[in-house]
């Protein structure tokens, strides 16, 4: 029997469907046999696809340096204003203060022992947040005789193995009857080793 031109083309019509499906590059609107143009072929219509991303995971390598930046960013942020802070602290310690501590390390410099005023001193810690993380303490000296004295005072900052690393001196002079005076001796050891602080000479004179 002959083939009618009917039977053809619904023929070209299957082959075009399966050639379609296997490309993947367009959708297939429509595989009957009642097509658009009234003669029996398919109406295809293209559909645009995007990139294949069910098998990528992770964050892309752009947002990662985008976040790597901006943490490295906020830590030298961080490190630039805790050393400022260290600067402005240490600025914060007067000429005056400076001249009674350099007076008190001469007068202990041949001291034999702890010295006559150990129980006129005392310490207290400086939360580091308000040095720049410097270590630091408050020497407080009260004057407990009935005449005006003046101050040395020794203190060592020793590491977590006892160690002294670093030894710092500070002062009051003149200091009244009954007077109290808060000094602050400063460690200028690195930021970030554990330190403690402890006065090891006190001489009232």
């Amino acid at each position: 029997m002959a083939t009618t031109s009917r039977q053809r083309a619904h023929a070209r019509n299957a082959l075009a469907c399966l050639l379609l499906a296997a490309g993947g590059a367009v959708t297939l609107v429509s595989c009957g046999g009642g097509g658009d143009a009234g003669d029996g072929t398919a109406s295809l219509r293209p559909t645009p696809t995007g990139p294949y991303v069910a098998s990528f995971s992770g964050t892309p390598a752009s947002a990662l340096a985008s976040l790597k930046g901006s943490a490295q960013a906020r830590a030298s942020a961080a490190a630039s204003s805790a050393s400022a802070r260290a600067s402005e602290f240490e600025a914060s310690v007067s000429a005056e203060i400076e001249r009674a501590n350099a007076a008190a390390q001469r007068e202990l410099k041949d001291l034999k022992g702890q010295g006559n005023a150990m129980a006129d001193v005392s310490l207290t810690g400086k939360p580091r947040a308000d040095t720049g993380e410097l270590v630091a303490v408050t020497v407080n000296i009260t004057n407990r005789t009935d005449a005006a004295a003046s101050y040395a005072v020794q203190v060592e900052f020793r590491d977590s193995d006892g160690k002294v690393v670093e030894t710092r001196y500070v002062g009051a002079e003149d200091l009244a009857p009954g007077a109290r005076q808060q000094t602050v001796a400063i460690s200028r050891t690195p930021s970030g080793q554990q330190l403690t602080a402890e006065i090891t000479k006190a001489q009232r004179y």
